[in-house]
């Protein structure tokens, strides 16, 4: 029994001195070790394609109207052809328009003057090519104001039809 082991001894001490012949001899200070275990994780730069933010960033999502006004501007006009580029790009996606007023005159009228915004900004996106099945109206009227003063700036941020995301089509 102690020569077997004395055996095993002298076999490991030569395979030790042959690895150590092989070795090269210029060996590294430093020894690099690599964590395989660590999960990358990449997360998106810039909003979720198709989602709220990336209508916001990539077409815009409100128009603005003049005082007692529905006609769309050249501005109101270049906004919605963006917004009909990323809805053709995202052809499953539905929208929901809201007409909104300024605090001036009453809760009837504005109801009436935000829905007429509304279907304004619909009509046009129509027009382009935009299914009318994807966009649904509403008039928020007076009743959801984007800045509570009551002055000429915040009333012309007031005046507006904002498009939001609603879901995927069905």
């Amino acid at each position: 029994m102690f020569g077997k082991t004395i055996t095993k001894l002298a076999g490991t001490v030569c395979a030790i001195v042959m690895l150590g012949a092989c070795a090269s001899t210029s060996t590294p200070d430093v020894l690099e070790v690599v964590d395989t275990t660590a999960s990358t994780v990449v997360t998106p730069s810039g909003p979720v394609p198709g989602s709220q933010a990336d209508l916001e960033n990539s077409a815009g999502h409100r128009v603005f109207f003049g005082y007692n006004e529905w006609a769309l501007t050249p501005q109101a006009q270049a906004v919605l052809g963006r917004q009909a580029s990323w809805l053709k790009q995202y052809p499953e996606n539905r929208i929901l328009i809201s007409g909104n007023c300024d605090e001036r005159g009453t809760r009837e009228y504005n109801l009436a003057l935000g829905k007429r915004r509304s279907e304004a900004a619909k009509a046009y996106l129509v027009s382009l090519g935009v299914d009318s099945a994807r966009i649904s109206t509403v008039s928020y009227g007076k009743e959801r104001p984007i800045d509570p003063r009551s002055n000429d700036s915040a009333w012309s941020l007031n005046r507006n039809s904002t498009t939001s995301v609603t879901g995927l089509g069905a």
